[in-house]
C-alpha cells in the first residue's frame, strides 16, 4: 500500500500564456511545498519527465506530461503530477504519478485523479480500463536492486573512485554535478551503495537548486550526498568533496584534505574496485556485495581497536588503543576518522 506521513499530491499546470500554477492540492500542502514543486517543474524538456528529491523529511516525486490532450485540457500546454510521501520508493511513485497523469490527460477531471490516488493509498491497487497499478510490485526490499550504477562510476573514475568511496565512508558532504537530470539522479542514488552496511537513502538530496531553503536544508545536515545541475555549486562552501561527472573530476575542499589523506590501504582498495569494475562476469549487484565485504573487513580491523566499553556496554575506540598499534600516521588518522563516522570513537 502506498503510505507515508503527510501523503498528498499537487497538479501543476503551465497554461497557454506560459504561466505555471498549482491548480489542485490534496489534502493540503505548505507554502514551502508548493513553492518547491513549482520550482522543480521546469517544463524544459525530456530530461525532466520524472524527477524526485527531498523537502525536509518528505520526498517529492514529479512526473511531467509533455503533450496534454487539447480536447480535454484546452488551456494547458504542460502539466505535472507531484506526489508527496515520507517513504523513499522512486519506482513505485513514478508508476503511480504516471497513472495519475494519464488519467488527467484523458479526462481533464481532477476528481477522477483523486479517486485513483485514494485507491492507491487505501488498498494499494488501481484497476482501470486503460491501466493498472499495484504497490505490491514495488516492495521495499527491491528498492536498491538494479537501481545503482557503481560499475559504471568506477569505470569512469578509475583509481580516483577511492576518493568517492572514502568520502562516503567517512560521512563527508558530497556534491555531485551534472547537467542531465537522469544521470544525476542515478549517480546520487548509487553512491550510498558503496557503504551498504548503513542506511542507503537517509542522507541523499537527489536534485538541489541553489535556493535559500534548499541550501539551508543541506547546511543543517552534517553529511550528505547531493546532486546539483547548477555549475556554480563548484564555487560554494557546501561540500567537502565535489564530483564533476561530465569532466570525471573530483575536488576536495581544503578543510577536508587531512581527513581524506590516502594510505597504502586506500591504494589497495582502489585497485580492488577497478578490478571489480573490469570483471565482465560480475553483475552490478555482485559488485556492490563485493565492495560491502571489503568494507566489512576494514570495519573488523577497526573493531579490534574498540577495547573500552561504555556504561551501556558499547565497545569504543580510544586514542590510547589507536596509538598503541603504532600505525603509520596516515592510517591512524584514517581509522580515527572512520571510528568517528561509525560512532565508536571515544574522545
Amino acid at each position: 500500500m502506498v503510505s507515508g506521513e503527510r501523503c498528498g499530491y499537487n497538479i501543476i499546470e503551465k497554461d497557454c500564456n506560459g504561466d505555471v500554477l498549482c491548480t489542485w492540492t490534496y489534502p493540503s500542502s505548505t507554502n514551502q511545498q508548493r513553492e518547491l514543486a513549482l520550482r522543480k517543474c521546469r517544463f524544459e524538456g525530456p530530461d525532466t519527465i520524472f524527477l524526485y528529491g527531498r523537502c525536509g523529511t518528505l520526498w517529492y516525486y514529479i512526473f511531467t506530461n509533455e503533450s496534454p490532450d487539447i480536447a480535454k485540457l484546452p488551456k494547458v500546454r504542460q502539466f505535472a503530477i507531484c506526489v508527496w510521501s515520507s517513504e523513499f520508493n522512486p519506482e513505485m511513485y513514478e508508476a503511480l504519478s504516471k497513472v495519475m497523469a494519464n488519467k488527467y490527460n484523458r479526462t481533464g477531471n481532477n476528481v477522477l485523479v483523486l479517486e485513483l490516488y485514494l485507491a492507491a493509498t487505501t488498498i494499494g491497487e488501481i484497476q482501470d480500463s486503460d491501466f493498472s497499478f499495484s504497490s505490491k510490485d514495488f516492495p521495499q526490499s527491491m528498492i536498491s536492486q538494479g537501481s545503482t550504477n557503481i560499475k559504471e562510476i568506477i569505470s569512469n573514475f578509475g583509481l580516483e573512485t577511492i576518493l568517492i568511496y572514502t568520502a562516503v565512508l567517512l560521512k563527508k558532504r558530497i556534491i555531485v554535478y551534472h547537467h542531465d537530470m537522469a544521470t544525476l539522479l542515478k549517480t546520487v542514488r548509487s553512491l550510498p551503495a558503496l557503504v551498504s552496511h548503513r542506511g542507503l537513502y537517509s542522507n541523499i538530496f537527489p536534485c538541489v537548486d541553489l535556493q535559500k531553503d534548499e541550501i539551508f536544508s543541506l547546511k543543517s545536515c552534517a553529511n550528505f550526498v547531493a546532486g546539483c545541475r547548477d555549475a556554480n555549486v563548484a564555487s560554494s562552501d557546501l561540500f567537502d568533496v565535489f564530483v564533476h561527472l561530465p569532466a570525471t573530476e573530483i575536488s576536495i575542499a581544503p578543510s577536508a584534505r587531512e581527513s581524506m589523506s590516502m594510505t597504502r590501504a586506500h591504494k589497495e582498495i582502489a585497485f580492488y574496485l577497478v578490478q571489480l569494475s573490469q570483471n565482465e562476469n560480475l553483475s552490478e549487484r555482485q559488485v556492490v556485495t563485493a565492495i560491502s565485504t571489503k568494507t566489512n573487513d576494514l570495519l573488523e580491523q577497526l573493531r579490534t581497536l574498540a577495547t573500552t566499553k561504555t556504561s551501556d556496554g558499547k565497545s569504543m575506540v580510544t586514542l590510547d588503543s589507536l596509538r598503541a598499534k603504532n600505525l603509520p600516521h596516515g592510517m591512524e588518522n584514517f581509522l580515527f576518522n572512520l571510528a568517528i563516522a561509525e560512532d565508536i570513537m571515544m574522545v
